[in-house]
């Protein structure tokens, strides 16, 4: 006699694995985009690592707040690009297309996990550029070394708590045989959209953690900024103002370059209704996990003299021929 248990007729509609198609109209080009995400990746790699690198051996740098946030966020976008392009190259070269169910949820969960921290952290920073900039006097005694611990922990627990249920939710869902994706990497609603169910849930959680997260964020950030510029106009100098704005100023620039491709994507998938070609939104969605990482250690190398000066130091001690 067959007995069929709960748990069997639960992992049956459970796919052992899916296929990932890359960029969906666009596979005769695989090969000659899989080339710049390439070296786009390994740049990114050796950016933040040399970040890393400088801030952890630079004792003058490794004691300083904001230093302390840049490491942070130098990880989490080595932790995001390297969640997803690694198996986007794969899948472009046509090496492997295919990742099994539960590497398909890690992956979705580093990389969403990693981009809400990331989050967090340029939180963070607007709150430290503030304190320095708007209260200048307590900078010291507010984000002592072990607020900014607790600032990192926080960022985690946040981005793991946000994330966490997503795991439950997609499992819960039946996937009846479809394993075709039509994406280069996993995230929430590309897994959500292959079950055979209502997936109404998945989407309100993913939309209202979005506003919630991020999206807050940003307007905590918008806020911070409001304030340092009313502080700003105050000084009684315009060599002060310009001084206070240049602080601040690659800050900023992180901030677009992490915000505008991230909402950009997410809202052309939501309310584009087709308006926007598939192969365009998955460009799109590869480009906030590529550019982010490689153009933040552009930006503070650039603007920040101290990184500036320890990379070409670097620089000459592995490149003697400079």
């Amino acid at each position: 006699m067959l007995v069929v248990t709960t748990f069997d007729l639960y992992t049956s509609f459970l796919p052992p694995s899916f296929i990932l198609v890359g960029i969906p109209g666009m596979e005769a080009y695989h090969s000659w985009v899989a080339v710049p995400f390439c070296l786009i990746y390994a740049f990114a790699l050796l950016g933040n690592a040399s970040l890393l690198f400088i801030i952890a051996t630079e004792r003058s740098l490794r004691h300083q707040p904001m230093f302390l946030f840049l490491a942070m966020l130098a990880l989490a976008d080595l932790i995001m690009s390297s969640s997803t392009v690694p198996k986007t190259l794969s899948v472009l070269f046509s090496h492997s297309k295919e990742i099994s169910f539960s590497a398909c949820l890690a992956q979705m969960f580093f990389t969403h996990v990693s981009f809400i921290a990331e989050s967090t952290i340029l939180l963070a920073m607007a709150f430290d550029r503030y304190v320095a900039i708007c209260r200048p006097l307590h900078y010291a005694a507010i984000l002592t070394p072990s607020a900014i611990v607790k600032i990192g922990l926080a960022a985690l627990l946040r981005s793991f708590c946000v994330m966490f249920p997503t795991i439950f939710l997609l499992k819960r869902l039946p996937y009846c045989g479809q394993r075709v994706m039509p994406h280069s990497y996993c995230e929430h609603m590309g897994i959500a959209r292959m079950a055979c169910a209502d997936i109404a849930i998945n989407i309100w959680y993913g939309f209202t953690t979005t506003l919630l997260s991020p999206g807050l964020d940003v307007v905590l950030i918008a806020v911070s900024y409001i304030l340092i510029l009313r502080a700003i106009f105050r000084l009684p100098s315009k060599d002060a103002r310009l001084k206070t704005i240049q602080t601040c100023g690659s800050h900023l620039c992180v901030i677009l370059i992490f915000y505008t491709p991230a909402f950009f994507s997410f809202f052309a998938h939501r309310f584009s209704h087709g308006s926007i070609p598939q192969h365009l939104l998955i460009l799109l969605a590869n480009i906030y996990q590529l550019f982010p990482p490689l153009l933040n250690p552009v930006v503070y190398a650039v603007k920040t003299k101290r990184i500036r000066e320890r990379l070409i130091e670097l620089l000459h001690l592995l490149l003697p021929i400079i």
